[in-house]
């Protein structure tokens, strides 16, 4: 029997590869995966930097020196010029061009999950989250 790898091992392959392919697709589309995460915050309502951190704070890469952690204000500013984003008083919100372009966005990733989790029984799928 071959040696069995441990969970973490699992992890970190199904982790970069999935980012991987987000990623180039994503990319091919002009946004990153950042930029369309924080569309997917937005989509839902308005919202304050602080409040996207907490949103995607497991994608935030932390700072080599952990006294600077990324944060969803470096992610922004293309959305904003590109007239996806508005920022306010309160926050930011996604404006109507930015929601446009996250249901065209939408339709991308919703194809990319279903590759991604291609042949995996539904059952077995809410039982590997659940445990996750």
């Amino acid at each position: 029997m071959a040696d069995q790898r441990p969970i973490g091992f699992w992890l970190k392959l199904v982790d970069r590869m999935v980012d991987e392919r987000f990623a180039s697709t994503l990319e091919e589309h002009g946004v990153t995966r950042r930029q369309w995460q924080l569309l997917s915050v937005l989509s839902r309502g308005p919202a304050t930097v602080e409040q996207m951190d907490t949103e995607i704070a497991p994608f935030l890469a932390p700072a080599a020196d952990a006294t600077e952690p990324d944060s969803s204000a470096e992610h922004l500013g293309e959305l904003v010029e590109s007239g996806w984003v508005a920022a306010g008083v309160d926050g930011f919100s996604i404006t109507e061009r930015g929601s446009t372009a996250y249901s065209r966005l939408a339709e991308v990733v919703s194809a990319n999950r279903e590759i991604a989790t291609d042949g995996v029984d539904a059952a077995d799928y809410n039982s590997m989250v659940a445990t996750l």
